[in-house]
């Protein structure tokens, strides 16, 4: 139910906004996941230790310099 005083585009561009923070989020998830699906390639060691241990900061750590290695290549790219 609309109220008088709300402007009539209004609920669209609250939609607008949700969908934009849901893409956000697809994107941010997609890329821990391609990294993380990489690392276990590339690093098998590394996965199968963090989890016969149940430690995950080497793995993390290991993701992080993933993400970084890939965003520094993409910055000497452009």
């Amino acid at each position: 139910m609309k109220h008088v005083d709300e402007p009539p585009g209004d609920a669209e561009r609250g939609l607008d906004r949700v969908a934009s923070i849901a893409v956000l989020i697809g994107a941010i998830c997609t890329v821990i996941a391609a990294a993380t699906i990489w690392l276990l390639v590339t690093d098998p060691v590394t996965v199968a230790n963090a989890v016969n241990e149940g430690q995950i900061s080497p793995l993390v750590e290991r993701l992080a310099e993933v993400l970084y290695n890939a965003i520094a290549g993409l910055l000497r790219y452009l």
